[in-house]
């Protein structure tokens, strides 16, 4: 083949694409207050079956980012009021000594999936439960439960 000559399906061959220019969404932006020092980065899927309570009262040794793949997740971190995180919303936790209370799926007639990003502190785990006796102590953080 000579120089003049272009090969079926190289990059010479083909237009050059512009939707690079839109492709990109931002979905969330947040400043974490802490990233351990030497953390390690993972992303983890997370699938719950309806109705599903989630994961108990745990924390994370870094800041965590997620996206909701699918269903409504029941989001509630120390401090403030548990909300409802819907297919394509997002959501972060800064991790550290900060309880995530609730991740449970919101809804009895389909499963929720999500992903989450994690950093990790060096040799520690990615997620820790949380005792009842701390929970017990920390009350007074919780944000105030909706009534019946």
């Amino acid at each position: 083949m000579s120089n003049n000559e272009k090969a079926a399906g190289s990059t010479e061959s083909r237009p050059r694409s512009e939707a690079w220019k839109t492709a990109l969404t931002m979905l969330q932006s947040a400043k974490p207050p802490f990233v351990p020092e030497g953390a390690e980065a993972m992303t983890v899927l997370v699938e719950f079956p309806p109705g599903d309570p989630g994961t108990p009262p745990h924390r994370h040794s870094g800041p965590a980012f997620g996206y909701m793949l699918e269903g409504e997740m029941l989001f509630e971190l120390e401090g403030e009021p548990e909300r409802v995180i819907k297919a394509g919303e997002t959501f972060w936790e800064p991790g550290g000594d900060v309880i995530h209370y609730q991740d449970g799926n919101n809804r009895t007639d389909s499963p929720s999936r999500f992903l989450v990003t994690m950093m990790c502190a060096p040799g520690q785990p990615m997620l820790t439960l949380v005792e009842e006796d701390e929970l017990a102590q920390r009350q007074h953080l919780r944000a105030p439960r909706p009534g019946p």
